[in-house]
């Protein structure tokens, strides 16, 4: 088992006075994605799950784009960081300009404007119904399997579901991994994605709605809140976008007729 927290001794304040305390940290470390031998991207991570993560994240940057392309990936571990090695029979380099963006989840995208350009000109369609309280469910679910965060209250949860079923559940530092590594095992093992639900924790800012239209899911639901620019490509896209779920309610961004009784 990939040993996910560190122990630490901190001091703790309460009741006005300090104590020693014993916590659990979660574990950090360096990804280090190569791809045909050039370096493509550093990301934190948690270090379970490397050859989904960095086949997730190539896929949503639009680095790849079918299984057949990918013909070898090596993942090297090391003290201080995971390597990467992924080789691809396409030229994953052609037509595209390096523009170095800082998104919202203080990482670094690497075709931020090129994305958004593409994929806001795709619709999204699907005949995918689901009720509130399956929604509501699916988030209950989320919080209940999340054993990592119960441990260290420092990741992000999501989750590929259908309406009734959680199909795959990941956690990580940050919700754009957790993301990814769905992304990267459904890409790699070739499992269909469309009239799928993400499911995750944390805000909707543009990068993850773009991460879900990519891979064609219609449904996109967090527990947190949606940022403008994200319900605006949502609107525009056709995507379904759910917010600021609880333990009663929700809100919904756009609808497309998706959510029965809406």
């Amino acid at each position: 088992m990939v040993k996910d927290s560190h122990n630490f001794t901190v001091k703790e304040y309460s009741n006005n006075s300090f104590r020693d305390k014993e916590i659990k940290s979660i574990l950090e470390i360096p990804l280090t994605i190569n791809l045909n031998g050039r370096e493509v991207v550093t990301l934190l991570t948690t270090a379970k799950y490397p050859k989904y993560l960095a086949i997730g994240f190539l896929k949503s940057d639009a680095y790849i784009s079918t299984r057949d392309q990918v013909t070898d990936i090596k993942i090297t571990e090391r003290n201080d960081r995971i390597i990467a090695d992924v080789t691809t029979n396409n030229d994953p380099w052609e037509g595209r300009v390096l523009e170095y963006s800082i998104t919202s989840g203080c990482g670094k995208g690497t075709n931020f404007g090129r994305n958004v350009s593409t994929i806001s000109k795709k619709t999204i369609h699907s005949d995918l119904k689901v009720t509130p309280e399956q929604i509501l469910h699916h988030a209950r679910t989320l919080h209940e399997r999340s054993t990592l965060y119960g441990k260290t209250r420092g990741c992000h949860n999501s989750s590929l579901c259908t309406p009734t079923d959680m199909l795959y559940f990941r956690e990580d530092i940050g919700r754009h991994n957790a993301i990814d590594m769905i992304v990267g095992q459904c890409f790699f093992e070739e499992v269909p994605t469309n009239g799928k639900i993400i499911v995750s924790t944390g805000r909707v800012a543009s990068e993850i709605l773009l991460k879900a239209v990519r891979i064609g899911v219609p449904i996109l639901a967090s527990t947190a809140v949606a940022t403008s620019f994200s319900v605006e490509l949502a609107r525009k896209i056709g995507i379904t976008l759910i917010g600021n779920i609880s333990d009663t309610g929700f809100w919904v961004y756009n609808d497309q007729g998706r959510i029965e009784g809406l």
